[in-house]
């Protein structure tokens, strides 16, 4: 048929009826995908990577505020768990706001939903600076994880909207690579603003006046570039929109019907179909492992270094060098895991090194040897987060089934803080020999069920090679099966 529609029309007028026909050649479509992905890649990646920067920073910056006079000034320093109650309150609504908040994306549109979020948490952190009480810390925790809560499952679900399966997980590393990132960053800016009197307030509250002010300008920003779905796009011309849309469709492998995302409509069969997927609840037992020593890590890297006997401003800058070797290896890992099409060995290979790092932070005694370690948790610990990312949303199709699931994952997966936040107390400094523990524990059982979950999907996948999920196709309605779709494949 191509051939005869070749042959009675100019070339021009052919490529464009096969375009139309989704026939078009190999080599223009490679060429078509590489104009979209870079074209994608820079006008929504710097975008997204923003926002995880300042959402990583404004939610990590209490630890560094606590070497900067926060505790002492509020009066919590060395009253029990306070400190620790104050972290583990952002969690709370966080958990609690991202099935929904996931749901409310395409209906309120991302290119406007995402930048308000980010413009909201930014005054509050801001807010943060002026309080002068416990009471109006644990408000403004509260409130900032109620506007910072969506966005991680906003971010993958809008990153699937635009690129195909295997070419995300790049993507999503190169916007998770900003966790690192903001480690390092926040601990030269911390190093500066923590040092800072002027009109009364001095030192921590300019941590939060600066970051929360930078916050809200790059949120304010956001409004005026980051569009809403392929179809949206301005800056693709009308060929490349076509191909958006359509080499999405292909990449679905049967899993949708449907041409855009924009005309799936909310079904609660969608929900259940998520509910009852078990390559959701093995992501969401993954993450959640995962995330007890990520978290803390976060959160407590200035404090495990300052147990090491450095003062407030060097323990500060200590923590730049281990949050940078995590940024080039989260970068570096997304790149090879799309390149072989795999996440679970990624996963796997990171946990085994962040076990190391925890087994030299308890076993040594030498400061030089433990410093080490932190280099080897920061390098195993962040890069295996994106590749749960892709790894969720890589295997649960169409949108709605995608949504549910991610959010349902990040939802169990951060109930993790709850340990995280409480595992490194002040009575334990300065080894701090039960938060490593605990963690080097939690990265132990990651290990174990990251194979588990390789064995399901490898499983799952043979069956579908040899056919005995085909009766699916003639059991119910084809453009309800979604991810069971024979013709989709696992991602291992």
């Amino acid at each position: 048929m191509a051939a005869e529609v070749d042959s009675a029309l100019p070339a021009e007028d052919a490529i464009h009826t096969e375009k139309a026909l989704g026939t078009l050649p190999h080599e223009e479509n490679a060429r078509l995908d590489k104009i979209l992905n870079r074209k994608f890649d820079l006008h929504i990646l710097p975008w997204l990577f923003g926002i995880w920067l300042f959402s990583f920073i404004d939610r990590s910056n209490i630890g560094n505020a606590r070497l900067a006079g926060l505790p002492e000034d509020l009066g919590i320093a060395g009253v029990g768990t306070q400190f620790n109650l104050a972290l583990l309150v952002f969690y709370i609504p966080y958990i609690l706001v991202d099935v929904p908040s996931n749901l409310l994306l395409k209906k309120f549109r991302a290119g406007v939903y995402l930048p308000s979020l980010i413009t909201a948490w930014g005054v509050v952190c801001l807010s943060i600076g002026f309080v002068k009480s416990y009471a109006g810390l644990i408000v403004c925790r509260l409130l900032l994880g109620l506007f910072e809560g969506g966005i991680l499952g906003g971010v993958i679900i809008y990153l699937a909207m635009f690129y195909k399966r295997h070419e995300m997980l790049y993507r999503s590393g190169l916007f998770y690579c900003a966790a690192p990132l903001s480690g390092a960053f926040g601990g030269l800016l911390a190093g500066a603003l923590g040092n800072i009197e002027v009109g009364g307030y001095k030192r921590w509250p300019w941590i939060f006046f600066v970051e929360g002010a930078a916050t809200v300008v790059f949120g304010i920003v956001c409004f005026f570039f980051m569009p809403d779905t392929p179809a949206a796009s301005r800056f693709l011309t009308e060929e490349e929109r076509d191909w958006a849309l359509k080499r999405m469709k292909i990449d679905a492998s049967g899993s949708t019907v449907l041409e855009t995302v924009d005309e799936e409509k909310f079904d609660w069969f969608w929900v259940w179909m998520a509910i009852k997927s078990p390559q959701m609840w093995f992501c969401a037992g993954v993450w959640f492992f995962l995330l007890v020593p990520l978290y803390s890590f976060s959160l407590f890297l200035p404090s495990i270094v300052a147990g090491m006997g450095y003062t407030s401003t060097t323990a500060q800058l200590f923590t730049v060098p281990p949050n940078m070797a995590g940024f080039v290896v989260v970068i570096l890992t997304a790149h090879f895991s799309d390149k072989v099409k795999n996440r679970g060995g990624f996963i796997a290979a990171g946990t085994v090194v962040g076990i190391a790092g925890y087994v030299m932070l308890l076993v040594s005694e030498q400061n030089v040897v433990k410093y080490a370690g932190t280099f080897l948790i920061a390098m195993g610990v962040f890069q295996a987060s994106p590749m749960l990312m892709g790894w969720v949303a890589n295997n649960l199709a169409p949108h709605y089934v995608r949504a549910v699931g991610v959010g349902i994952v990040i939802s169990i997966a951060n109930c993790s803080a709850f340990i995280g936040t409480f595992i490194y107390l002040q009575r334990d400094a300065p080894k701090y020999a039960l938060g490593h523990s605990i963690s080097l524990g939690a990265l132990v059982i990651t290990l174990f069920l990251t194979g588990l979950q390789v064995v399901y999907l490898g499983w799952e996948n043979r069956k579908r090679d040899s056919g005995e999920r085909d009766i699916r196709l003639v059991e119910g309605s084809v453009h309800r099966l979604g991810h069971r779709h024979p013709a989709f494949r696992y991602t291992l």
